[in-house]
């Protein structure tokens, strides 16, 4: 019965947990006939599902111990580094020597504590999105520097170089009180229970490992239906037919994918994350009507049981591989920077990997008329995208 608190620096997923839980605790008082007022109900919910930002801003400035013994944080592969902290404290809340990173700062709040606490890192690989993600290895570094008589357990399996970044796994547990279990690896997902390959399929698509790619598309098989087309309202029939009952379905698109605008989707549009995903088929704000279009901001840690995924030129295929580029202006720019080539590449990781049992791909014509959306930036990767086995709408 020891107090826990759930941490995320995802601000839609906090949301969007807080206000489901809210609801449906509203719901269920209702029913038993006890007058309830929602307000309650949801600081209720805050307490143990927090956003990591407000968590740590709390303690910044005191030396409180916290309630909590059990501090779960979720993604954590994405808390910031030191440099990008230490800016935004600056910046924002006008402390001018901020010297821990996130990482560092939380385990120093857990710290605190006299005799236990625990801290539950949940771990993902390629899903940093964002400038400033320290990644795991911050929290070893920052164990090894501040906290060497912390016990940690790790999963053997987080030694592979999308979670390492290029780093030898001996170097990042060195000088640690480490124990290896495979227990911690959460090995099936929850989220795609259609097939179990999917992920793995995902983050081959995008590595430009045809052989993977096509290995684990055949595995895959008629499980998970995986279809491609050029026609936007076609798209949307294919996913309104599998969508029945209650059943969610939604659209997405990467947040550099601004020329979709010519095709009536403006990733730049805000949504409120809540009622996209929790509202039903007669709310004209809901995932259900295929008009907002969510971002990979928005729906990352949460899922639907289909989506349409919408494809730019801000990741296009080309003979030798991917690229990837950033609309700025009136034009695309190549992005050669390592770290902005892997957001792009996280970000499309993200949005095929939203779906549980299916999804539909649209990857429009171009114009000839306009320079930022030449056939050639959708036709290769469409060839691509059908060739690793993306079945074509009839």
């Amino acid at each position: 019965m020891e107090p826990a608190v759930f941490l995320s620096g995802n601000y839609p997923l906090v949301k969007v947990l807080q206000e489901a839980l809210a609801r449906d605790k509203c719901a269920q008082l209702k029913e038993k006939g006890k007058r309830v007022h929602k307000k309650d109900i949801e600081r209720e919910t805050s307490t143990f599902i927090q956003i990591i930002h407000q968590y740590r801003d709390f303690f910044v400035n005191n030396t409180e111990i916290p309630p909590e013994r059990v501090a779960i944080f979720d993604e954590a592969q994405r808390a910031w580094t030191h440099q990008h902290i230490a800016t935004f404290m600056k910046t924002k809340k006008g402390i001018l020597d901020f010297k821990y990173s996130e990482p560092e700062f939380l385990i120093q709040t857990m710290d605190r504590h006299k005799g236990w606490a625990v801290i539950v890192c949940l771990v993902g690989g390629g899903q940093e999105i964002n400038d400033g993600e320290a990644g795991l290895p911050e929290w070893f570094a920052a164990l090894r520097r501040s906290f060497p008589a912390w016990r940690v357990y790790v999963s053997p399996e987080l030694n592979d170089d999308v979670y390492t970044r290029g780093q030898r796994w001996e170097d990042l547990l060195a000088g640690l009180k480490v124990s290896e279990t495979r227990a911690l690896h959460l090995a099936s997902s929850i989220r795609s229970f259609r097939t179990p390959d999917l992920s793995a399929f995902v983050d081959a698509l995008p590595n430009h490992d045809c052989a993977r790619t096509l290995q684990l598309r055949a595995k895959i098989g008629d499980t998970y239906p995986l279809v491609i087309t050029r026609d936007l309202n076609r798209a949307r029939a294919w996913l309104r037919e599998k969508c029945r009952g209650s059943t969610r379905c939604g659209m997405l698109a990467s947040s550099g994918a601004l020329r979709l605008k010519a095709e009536g989707l403006f990733v730049k549009s805000k949504i409120d994350e809540a009622e996209w995903f929790l509202d039903g088929k007669d709310d004209v704000r809901s995932s259900y009507q295929l008009e907002d279009v969510a971002t990979e901001f928005a729906v990352q840690g949460l899922e639907l049981d289909f989506t349409l995924v919408a494809w730019d030129a801000d990741f296009c295929y080309q003979e030798d591989g991917w690229l990837a580029r950033t609309f700025r202006g009136a034009r695309w720019q190549r992005n050669r920077q390592p770290e902005q080539i892997r957001y792009r590449k996280n970000a499309y990781r993200v949005l095929l990997t939203r779906a549980r049992q299916g999804m539909v791909l649209f990857v429009p014509h171009g114009s000839r008329d306009d320079a930022t959306r030449t056939p050639a930036y959708y036709d290769s990767t469409y060839a691509y995208l059908t060739q690793m086995g993306f079945e074509p709408l009839q």
